[in-house]
């Protein structure tokens, strides 16, 4: 039984541009550009999956993708921290900020923990690993890290050592027994620039 799961991340927004904690708020109009130019680069999947929030929900529809909404590829929970600049936040509470890198299990801005995610997507991909055929899930960069983390049983303080880029690709594998990562950061095409001589 062959089994794949291509997650996708949700495009990039004004506030994730600036570095700031993301919250329910639109993509940014590049991002929408270069998800339509990924149409037509996706195989076909039997189910499409989406993150409740409205980014990855515009990046599903740019893509042409009838995805439904599943709430475990929820974003984490920022809490107080949502819409705030890192900076901001590690000006006034440094202390928190320290907590929330170095302890999966620290939740100071009243959200969701590294810890509660990497449950989520670890559940996501038990549930999928008995369901054979190709499942596509738009979601977000901290969802996809963890199910990476999952799949490699690596500790979560490594999340903070992985990249995903907005509208990156990473595909997964599984025999219905084990996952595999099969391919990671895959980056959506760009729009072609005319050469200057």
């Amino acid at each position: 039984m062959l089994v794949r799961l291509t997650m996708i991340c949700a495009g990039a927004t004004a506030a994730t541009r600036k570095g700031s904690f993301p919250w329910d708020e639109a993509l940014e109009p590049r991002s929408l550009t270069l998800a339509k130019a990924m149409r037509g680069t996706l195989r076909r999947a039997d189910r499409v999956w989406t993150a409740p929030a409205l980014r990855a929900r515009q990046t599903a529809e740019a893509l042409a993708l009838k995805a439904s909404v599943d709430p475990m590829l929820a974003d984490q929970n920022y809490g107080r921290w949502a819409g705030k600049s890192l900076d901001d936040v590690q000006a006034q509470q440094p202390d928190e900020i320290a907590a929330w890198l170095t302890d999966p299990n620290a939740a100071p801005h009243g959200g969701e923990s590294l810890a509660d995610v990497a449950r989520r997507a670890a559940g996501l991909m038990d549930r999928l690993i008995a369901e054979p055929g190709h499942t596509i899930a738009v979601t977000h960069a901290g969802v996809i890290r963890t199910a990476i983390l999952h799949v490699l049983s690596a500790p979560l303080a490594a999340s903070w050592k992985i990249d995903v880029e907005p509208l990156s690709i990473t595909d997964f594998r599984s025999d219905g027994r084990r996952w595999m990562l099969r391919a990671c950061g895959v980056i959506a095409p760009k729009p072609a620039k005319p050469l200057s001589i």
